[in-house]
């Protein structure tokens, strides 16, 4: 949208109204809606597999590359999502970790989490978790947390993160693409294909031979095992906070 901005169009998104209100408040969409229109338009952009643009790539390319090699649009485009944060957030320069996604199958254990906030704090770091939708069950086990179910106030909170720790999710893309350090953990997913936009994006996976395999998961699931994938993101934050 960013793009056909730049070529003069007027852009309408169709979808998920929550998370295209980001696309609105940063002026890449000048209109958003659950249902297509009944007007014409100079193009339309249908990512479904009987559109133009397939959700998936056939072969292991960035989905970025492969949205716009579908569309012929080959400009550069912006690293960092130009939105206002809120300037007295609870997560102001603090670690705010996700500790979910929108699948259980990419999911480690509660465990991870609980004892990735114990190294940070004891290296003197703020830690809140961010709580969303698919996580309020979780409110009353992790503190403390910020919980929003509003995409567009939780982009705004997170651009004034520290740094940020999650799993291969929306609100992991999210952060990255606001400039925040980010701290991705991949399981059975393809951090090839799903590489974050963002110029500070640090991708942690145990490259097992077998990986990646979603959405054919196994039920060991060595690839986020607790200890290996804790003790290579620790090593990932260590190499981070030395090159500062």
């Amino acid at each position: 949208m960013e793009i056909l901005k730049r070529r003069g169009y007027e852009t309408i998104a169709v979808g998920n109204t929550d998370y295209f209100s980001i696309a609105k408040e940063v002026g890449y969409a000048d209109g958003v809606y659950s249902f297509i229109p009944e007007e014409e338009f100079d193009l339309k952009v249908i990512i479904s597999f009987e559109g133009n643009v397939k959700p998936f790539p056939e072969k292991r390319e960035w989905i970025v590359k492969h949205y716009l090699n579908s569309l012929g649009l080959g400009e550069e485009f912006s690293t960092k999502l130009p939105i206002k944060p809120v300037q007295d957030s609870p997560l102001k320069g603090k670690v705010v970790i996700h500790p979910s996604s929108g699948s259980k199958k990419k999911n480690p254990p509660l465990e991870v989490f609980l004892k990735l906030k114990d190294f940070l704090e004891e290296r003197g770091k703020e830690v809140v978790f961010l709580l969303g939708e698919a996580e309020e069950h979780l409110r009353e086990v992790l503190s403390p947390h910020f919980l929003s179910l509003s995409p567009l106030e939780i982009a705004k909170h997170l651009k004034t993160a520290g740094f940020y720790v999650g799993l291969d999710s929306g609100i992991s893309h999210l952060a990255s693409y606001l400039g925040v350090p980010s701290f991705i953990v991949y399981g059975p997913t393809d951090p090839l294909v799903w590489r974050p936009i963002g110029d500070k994006v640090f991708q942690i996976s145990l490259n097992l031979d077998c990986s990646p395999c979603f959405p054919n998961v196994c039920e060991e699931r060595m690839c986020l095992d607790t200890e290996e994938v804790l003790r290579k993101t620790k090593e990932t934050l260590l190499r981070y906070w030395n090159s500062l």
